[in-house]
């Protein structure tokens, strides 16, 4: 994933932008930077934050830094925001987002561009940021670049741009899978992936920005709309679920009480016999307080995480390492586990690796029951929109490792896998719970999470559970460049 921070002041941005930034930081822990104009032009910089926190890499880059305009990023893809040159002019762009047609679009860039495509990276591949950079800066404006980068990129792309004229551009994916909210206070204006960095910056929240829409935005507070938002929406649902931040609004929708919907769903749907509910921690610890206090139980931590220093683990690049991340991070509290029957809730299930490990722990202090309730519905179908994930393999999942077991590598019948009215769905989930050594494991239902967030369903991504994105096609689980629907 990645986060983005956009700021733009009558005086200096800086102390903000830094602020803003670092409120992302849940979102990666591959790179983070920042770009600010200043008197001399921009002045950049990029830290390492794999081993120490944003904050504490970048307080030395604040004392120095000053400007009006600046954009900062948390990245888990490539070192940005990147400062360019063009026939626009000198501009710094961040981007978040997957670009799935990377070698298509490079090569007709290499096509038209005298072969030439510059590298900012060590690793010797072109970033995304420098392929969107290069799309934009074909085009006579900004405008018609970022038009042009919504329609080459298949995947999603959200960037925010800061020119050398003091201008600030943000534009959100062309179908809205990941969020920009702007907010603003006496002579200054913000641009922000998660709004729970607004309130303790003094900024009232304006609006989000549409999808697909690009707009620029003032210091005076002013918002102009340059690209005019999309109809259609296709916001990615797990927003709620896991990866957004619990105090964030995001079409006017706060992920913590989304989160309690969806325990209290669990609960109504899901009842178990009980002494406490409890949650895997972080995302799942909101999901359990919702599920006690539907269930009329008592709500217990007998797990707790240690964070100061452990990435969120599934960020890491080698599943060993993610694996050992996990498993040092939770510690059990054997006199809250000890003869108890518990419900745990969590966000998902992936792997099924650590569940598996937390289950035996469980017994091994002395759990009678474990009842897993889980918040989203089975993961079936590998995300194509969003960088949310490391997995490599659809086999990454345990539930495609089931149906590859029944289906073998065909894909024409995962839908009865995904509708929990199916005898296939029922066998997957009982397969899954025998796997992990549970003694009960509920999904939560699809009609249930759509509920739980409470936009129409058109207008959310849930393509990971159920096959479908409905903006794009309505009704289509082939995401390729073959698809007319997808293409176009």
């Amino acid at each position: 994933m990645g986060g983005l921070c956009g700021v733009i002041a009558k005086d200096d941005c800086v102390t903000d932008l830094f602020f803003g930034t670092d409120y992302h930081s849940h979102l990666g822990t591959h790179r983070g930077g920042m770009a600010v104009l200043g008197e001399g032009g921009f002045r950049r910089s990029i830290h390492n934050i794999q081993n120490a926190q944003f904050r504490s890499k970048f307080e030395r880059d604040v004392a120095v830094f000053s400007g009006k305009v600046g954009i900062g990023c948390i990245s888990d893809t490539d070192p940005q925001p990147l400062v360019m040159c063009s026939r626009l002019g000198t501009y710094a762009i961040t981007t978040v987002g997957l670009i799935r047609n990377v070698t298509e679009v490079m090569d007709e860039l290499l096509k038209h561009q005298a072969g030439q495509l510059q590298y900012s990276t060590n690793s010797g591949m072109v970033g995304p940021t420098e392929i969107v950079s290069a799309l934009i800066a074909s085009q006579p404006t900004f405008e018609e670049g970022v038009k042009l980068v919504q329609k080459t990129v298949q995947g999603s792309m959200t960037l925010m741009i800061a020119t050398d004229k003091g201008q600030l551009f943000c534009m959100r994916d062309r179908w809205g899978r990941t969020p920009i909210i702007l907010g603003r206070k006496q002579g200054s204006m913000i641009a922000v992936q998660e709004s729970c960095a607004l309130p303790n910056l003094g900024y009232e929240h304006v609006r989000d920005i549409g999808p697909g829409e690009m707009v620029e935005i003032t210091a005076e507070g002013e918002v102009k709309t340059l690209v005019e938002p999309q109809k259609k929406m296709a916001i990615c649902s797990f927003l709620w679920v896991y990866y957004g931040f619990p105090a964030s609004y995001y079409e006017g929708r706060n992920v913590e009480m989304v989160r309690y919907r969806c325990g209290s769903a669990l609960a109504r749907r899901n009842p178990a016999e009980i002494d406490a509910a409890c949650g895997i921690p972080d995302s799942g610890t909101s999901h359990a307080l919702g599920y006690a206090l539907e269930a009329g139980v008592k709500y217990s931590r007998p797990f707790v995480k240690y964070t100061p220093t452990w990435a969120r683990s599934f960020m890491p690049q080698e599943q060993k390492q993610r694996e050992h991340v996990a498993s040092m991070k939770l510690i059990p509290i054997p006199g809250l586990i000890k003869d108890k029957k518990l419900a745990f809730c969590d966000d998902s299930i992936v792997r099924g690796t650590q569940l598996g490990k937390q289950a035996a722990k469980l017994y091994a202090l002395g759990c009678q029951e474990t009842h897993m309730r889980i918040a989203c519905p089975p993961l079936v179908y590998p995300c194509q929109f969003i960088n949310f994930s490391r997995s490599k393999s659809v086999y990454d999942l345990i539930t495609r490792r089931y149906i590859r077991g029944h289906e073998g590598e065909s894909t024409e019948n995962l839908e009865k896998y995904s509708n929990p009215d199916t005898p296939e769905y029922a066998a997957m989930v009982e397969y899954i719970r025998e796997k992990l050594n549970l003694t009960s494991l509920a999904f939560q239902r699809i009609d249930d999470l759509v509920q739980a967030i409470g936009l129409p369903e058109d207008m959310l991504c849930t393509y990971c559970w159920t096959g479908k994105d409905h903006a794009i096609t309505g009704d289509c689980a082939h995401v390729c460049s073959e698809c007319p629907h997808c293409r176009d």
